[in-house]
Formats: structure tokens, sequence, C-alpha cells
């Protein structure tokens, strides 16, 4: 099995927390797309023609793309690779993007399951976040979504300043009021770089605390539990039914990660892994552009040792819910799990370590703790 993910750079304005390659200028846009379909070309190799399970489109925002450029894209993967013909392939929307024109288009190119960038129900959030959408488009365009696709998953933010527990709360419900079968829901994260960081520091918005970010999680674990969702990885909660014989309606792109499969990143800042090494194209897209134009990969390579292939094992198998296998990692991960056994942190099960709830509040400080 492995995956493709496809990264789309683009988007309509800057959310203040967000990290990742994004671009509000549209200028290399035709480009960036004739860039993508040479690249798919020249890496036709990169997965030694393992069968191609899951393809996600990310960024950016993907849903700026019109359905020529999708179906182009899905073309050419589907020239280059061999894809299952039950693959399952993501696509991230906004809400603002949504229409019934739009979703129908989506689904004609093949498109089965969509994520969509909710974050806030509530319009004092999203202008806080400095979201396009507002509170009541997250509402339209989740009941407009739900009729055209089963298999929807939506993104929540939780630990902002201004979030109370009875929002956080009301946030949760409405989204299980609306059956939705998969949520990945994140702490908030002040990343270095982003105008929220900018403005933190000159005092311009008030810092995220660590404690109420803890208590909003271990509530959102209780909600969603009660209301049938599997936590079957740290952020990400599935239903427990799905169609394919699938366990639930978990991402079948995201678990190859967790699991160690190989995928291939296409598009500026995408990431690639082979089993033995990992790459990562440049951010640039002038850059990216340019370098395809002359048959070359503009990326960077790091070829992975024994260690730490393990310690990377260690890091992802312990945010899911199967946890470590201890067949795998070997067994002196069960001395050094040890201390967190004692404390309630972890426990074992059979042949497997797993986080316990506690645990999960403390999975980034316990993994390192666990590395070799």
């Amino acid at each position: 099995m492995a995956g493709i993910y496809i990264h789309i750079p683009f988007c309509r304005q800057a959310c203040h927390y967000c990290n990742f390659h994004f671009t509000t200028s549209l200028h290399y846009k035709h480009d960036l797309i004739a860039a993508l379909l040479k690249e798919i070309t020249l890496q036709k190799d990169y997965l030694d023609n393992e069968l191609v399970e899951t393809i996600y489109f990310g960024g950016g925002t993907p849903s700026l793309c019109t359905k020529e450029e999708v179906k182009s894209i899905l073309t050419a993967i589907h020239s280059s690779f061999i894809v299952a013909k039950d693959a399952e392939i993501t696509f991230e929307t906004n809400p603002d993007d949504i229409t019934e024109e739009k979703l129908k288009e989506w689904k004609e190119t093949g498109i089965n399951r969509l994520s969509i960038g909710i974050q806030s129900f509530f319009e004092e959030d999203l202008k806080w976040m400095n979201r396009a959408h507002t509170a009541r488009q997250a509402i339209d365009s989740l009941q407009s979504a739900i009729k055209a696709f089963e298999n929807i998953t939506i993104d929540l933010i939780y630990g902002t300043p201004q979030l109370t527990n009875e929002k956080w709360k009301k946030n949760v419900e409405t989204a299980i009021s609306l059956n939705i079968p998969h949520l990945s829901c994140y702490a908030l994260t002040v990343e270095s770089k982003t105008p929220l960081y900018k403005m933190i520091r000159q005092h311009k918005k008030e810092d995220i605390n660590p404690d109420k970010q803890s208590e909003q999680f271990l509530l959102l674990m209780e909600w969603l539990e009660k209301a049938g969702y599997e936590h079957y990885e740290i952020s990400n909660f599935s239903k427990m039914a799905a169609p394919g014989g699938w366990p639930g309606f978990r991402s079948r792109h995201n678990s190859s990660y967790w699991q160690g499969r190989k995928y291939l990143g296409l598009g500026p800042s995408a990431h690639s892994f082979n089993g033995t090494s990992r790459q990562w194209n440049i951010l640039n897209n002038k850059n990216y552009i340019d370098s395809i134009s002359n048959q070359s990969i503009p990326f960077e390579i790091e070829v992975l040792t024994e260690t730490q292939k393990l310690n990377e094992y260690i890091m992802t198998s312990l945010r899911t819910i199967e946890g470590i296998q201890i067949d795998i990692a070997g067994k002196d991960v069960v001395a050094r799990a040890k201390r967190f056994i004692d404390s309630g942190l972890m426990k074992q099960e059979n042949d497997s370590l797993i986080l316990t709830r506690e645990g999960k509040l403390l999975a980034d400080g316990i993994t390192a703790e666990l590395f070799f």
C-alpha cells in the first residue's frame, strides 16, 4: 500500500496561525499545475510499482483549483501509477468554496472524501483566526456536503484564548448533531514566523494557556467517546462504520503515515518517504516551477539510519490506538516505558505499549524519553 500527496499552495487569505507553505497570490497557479503534471511523470518510479490506495489533495486550499485542473492531476496519476479501484481520494476545501455545483464537480472527478476546514462554529473565533468563511457558511457547507459525500472529515481547533469550555462543547456537539463521521481536532499551536506569533509577542493578542488546552482535550475525549467515536490517533476521531470494510471512517491516507508506509509528495514543500529515505521539495513556488521545467525535481534528502527508523516508528505508532508493537520496537522499549506504566501514563496490553488518556496529554515528552 502506498499513498500520494499533492500540495496546492494557494489560499484566499492567510489564517493568522498557519505555518504551512502557501501564498494568497494566484499568479503562478497555471504554471504550477503544469509543473505538478510534469513532476508526476518524473516521479513515476518512486513507489516501485506499489499499489496506490490513497490520494490526498492538501494545501493551501485545493478547492481553488478548477474541475479541469483536478481532473488533469488525477488522470496523470492514473497514467503513471497503479491506482486501486477503491482508492481513497481526499480533497481539502474550505466552507466558502462549497456549493452544490462544486460538490457535483468534485464527485465527477473521482474524489470520494472531503476534508473541510471548519475550525469553529463561532463568528468571533473565525475572525480571531482570520478565516475566510463565516459561522453561517460553516453550517451551510456541511449541510450541503453530507448530502453529496458519505465520507467527510472536519477540522476543529481548541485551546484558543477566547474559547470557553461551553463554546468548545457547542462546537463538538454541532459536529456530532450533523453526524460528521470523522473529526480532526487540534490544540492551537503558536508557530514562529506566523502573524499570530508576532501579534502575541507585541501583546496584540493573548497567548495560549497550556492548562486550558489540556482541559479541553480531556473534555473532547470524553464527549466523543460517549458519542461513539473511536479515538484512533491523538488528534483524530472516527465513526465506527464505513463503506468498503475499512475499520470505521478512519483516514486511510493519514493512517499510512503512522504505519510507516511509502508515500510520494508532489508540489512545493511536499514530503516523500520510500522506506529508507525522506525527501522534501523546496518551498519556493517560482523555483519549483523553473526546476521542474528543466526536468529536475528540486528536493533535499535524508537517508535514515536504523536508529532513526526505530525512533520514527516509536513516534508515529505511540500516537495511535494500536500503540507500539513490542516485537517491532524490541523488548528494550518496555524497560524504557516502565516508569510511565507505573505512573499510569502508559499501559501494556498483550504485546503493545499504549498511552492512557492522561498519557495522551504528554505524548510528545513521553515519546522523546522512549527514543534510542
